[in-house]
């Protein structure tokens, strides 16, 4: 059997980088992307490697074309075909509402969350698809509880991003079924990982912990068990899924 070749966008850290190191450690080869940390995507990388796995740090912002077109290029050449792919990049904004917010800020969260998985995506079927040459594949989206949430007076913008992502997860499985890939997405809830501190609220995960009816955050590992559960042969007859992992909430 073929190794299996993941790319992760945005795997330097968070979800990314749980997700890339269980990855490794069912047999992947992992090509980690990052947009500009390069010291943590590095550091990801020498953890894979240090279990035995192969992995290399590729950075690309997942909205621009050209940079992704040649991050799957790099990863042809270093890493074989493509199997599988989990569009994981996404940024959130400080929190504000709709009337405060600028289009300057609404392009950058849609051209990172919707366009990059959009751009990734593509590059991805044109490996995968049995049309194309390809012997199949998988690919996760990482979308968000706030896509059926809302997020009123904070993230409107992030969840209509991510509400966009759910759409798209839904067409592409329809489309590319045929074709051998199969397309789900996860749509984690409050979950206790860097990216809150981002929008300037690093405890957020805890601070809100009590809408969740689990009472706590979930953890990045969490979901990256989901995304692994999705990419293997367990989830062979799973396409067209929104799996939330979100403790109830």
């Amino acid at each position: 059997m073929s190794e299996q070749v993941v790319l992760i966008t945005g795997a330097s850290r968070g979800i990314g980088a749980a997700t890339a190191l269980l990855a490794a450690q069912a047999g992947y080869a992992v090509a980690v992307n990052y947009a500009s940390n390069s010291l943590a995507a590095d550091e990801v990388v020498r953890q894979i490697r240090a279990l035995g796995g192969r992995a290399i740090a590729v950075q690309a912002d997942v909205a621009v074309e050209d940079q992704v077109v040649a991050m799957f290029e790099h990863i042809d050449a270093k890493l074989g075909r493509l199997t599988a792919l989990v569009n994981n990049a996404g940024v959130v904004d400080f929190p504000a509402r709709v009337e405060a917010m600028t289009v300057a800020r609404w392009q950058r969260m849609f051209n990172i969350n919707v366009l990059g998985t959009f751009i990734c995506s593509r590059e991805a079927v044109r490996r995968m698809s049995t049309e194309h040459g390809g012997s199949g594949g998988a690919i996760v989206n990482v979308s968000s509880a706030a896509s059926r949430l809302g997020s009123p007076g904070q993230y409107v913008d992030y969840a209509a991003a991510k509400g966009a992502v759910d759409a798209f997860t839904l067409g592409l499985a329809k489309e590319v079924a045929a074709v051998g890939i199969r397309v789900n997405a996860v749509r984690p809830g409050l979950i206790d990982t860097e990216i809150h501190a981002s929008g300037g609220q690093p405890n957020r995960a805890h601070e809100l912990a009590h809408l969740v009816p689990m009472k706590r955050p979930g953890t990045a590992e969490e979901v990256a068990q989901t995304i692994l559960w999705l990419l293997s042969d367990a989830a062979s007859y799973t396409t067209m899924s929104l799996l939330d992992v979100s403790g109830g909430r």
